[in-house]
């Protein structure tokens, strides 16, 4: 299975910037990056991800930006 592959099952992960990112289910979760908890088809996962991550920019920029 790979990332075009839309039958696929994955999962949704966070970084410490908090930028999220869809990945393979069957594969370990890279340094870096935590399982969220979301597992199913890319659409189900790619919804989770759209509601949750409004603001592309990383956490470190929001908050310099923030002072």
């Amino acid at each position: 299975m790979s990332f075009d592959n839309d039958n696929g099952t994955f999962k949704v992960l966070v970084n410490h910037e908090e930028q999220y990112s869809l990945w393979p289910s069957y594969k370990s979760v890279p340094g870096g990056w935590q399982d969220v908890g979301v597992e199913g088809d890319k659409e189900t996962c790619l919804a989770y991800i759209n509601t949750h991550w409004t603001d592309m920019r990383p956490l470190s920029l929001r908050q310099a930006m923030d002072q």
